[in-house]
This record gives C-alpha cells, sequence and structure tokens, in this order.
C-alpha cells in the first residue's frame, strides 16, 4: 500500500469529493449538497486522503453530542483494493471518538456486501432496514451500529 496522509477536508475540496462521488456512487450527492455540508451544517465533519497530493477518497461523519452518523466513505475506484477504506474508516473513527463520540451510525445500501463486511470488521452490527431509501432504485437501506 502507498503511503497515504490524512487531513480535514475543506470547502477547496468539494470539486476532488465530487469527481469520487460521481465515479462511486449511483445516486452521487450534488456540489451544493457538499458545500451545504461545510457552510451550514455545523455538526459535519469531513476528511480526505491523499497520495501524493491528489485526493483518493474521503468520508464525512455528523458528530452530535456522543453520537456520530457516517454520511460517506468512498475512495477512487482505481484505488479501491489496496486498503485505503479500511484505513479511512479507522481514522475516521479515530476523530469521532477524540470529539466523545461514543456510537456511531450509517446507512449501507442492502446490495452493497463488500462494505458491510468492511463496517464489520471495525464491530459494525446488524440494525433496522429503512424500506426504499434509496432514490435512484428504491433499494433498501440496513442501518448499521457501534459503540466505541
Amino acid at each position: 500500500m502507498t503511503e497515504v496522509t490524512f487531513r480535514q477536508a475543506t470547502v477547496a475540496d468539494v470539486k476532488s469529493l465530487l469527481r469520487i462521488e460521481n465515479a462511486v456512487f449511483s445516486s452521487p450527492w450534488t456540489e451544493k449538497a457538499f458545500r451545504n455540508e461545510f457552510y451550514t451544517n455545523q455538526y459535519a465533519h469531513y476528511i480526505v486522503a491523499e497520495q501524493e497530493e491528489a485526493i483518493i477518497g474521503y468520508a464525512g461523519v455528523w458528530m452530535i453530542l456522543d453520537e456520530g452518523h457516517i454520511t460517506n466513505v468512498a475512495i477512487h475506484p482505481d484505488q479501491q483494493g489496496n486498503g485505503y477504506g479500511r484505513a479511512l474508516l479507522a481514522e475516521l473513527i479515530h476523530i469521532a471518538q477524540e470529539n466523545n463520540v461514543t456510537k456511531i451510525t450509517l446507512e449501507v445500501r442492502i446490495s452493497n456486501t463488500k462494505a458491510q463486511q468492511l463496517y464489520q470488521k471495525f464491530g459494525f452490527k446488524n440494525g433496522a432496514i429503512r424500506k426504499k431509501y434509496y432514490p435512484d432504485n428504491q433499494e433498501d437501506a440496513l442501518v448499521m451500529w457501534v459503540e466505541l
């Protein structure tokens, strides 16, 4: 695995986040959605993974009191399968713990078993099903939780 560094994302990173978002997700966030996270959501915290000064991935979490809600975890398809997603998620959880978060939740597509397996490696357990959660194809979401 080539060395990857992590840093807090800024609004200046939005174009790079969108490039990854559009390459990874079938129902990607818009530029406006990302900008709102940076400008209006006081609970949002985003990090980027960089390799040789290029952003290859990002992740976000909303931290509200002692609870975290992971909004996105994405590694550019060209860089997937190298352990970067695991490292990115570990860094995000570490940041949440430093901010006194004691439990984290997320939603993941029912069909995305690869992501589910990654989350399970971090202790996430299956919770509820959100029926027809994803607008692009009405796919259900699996809610997963972990206590830190």
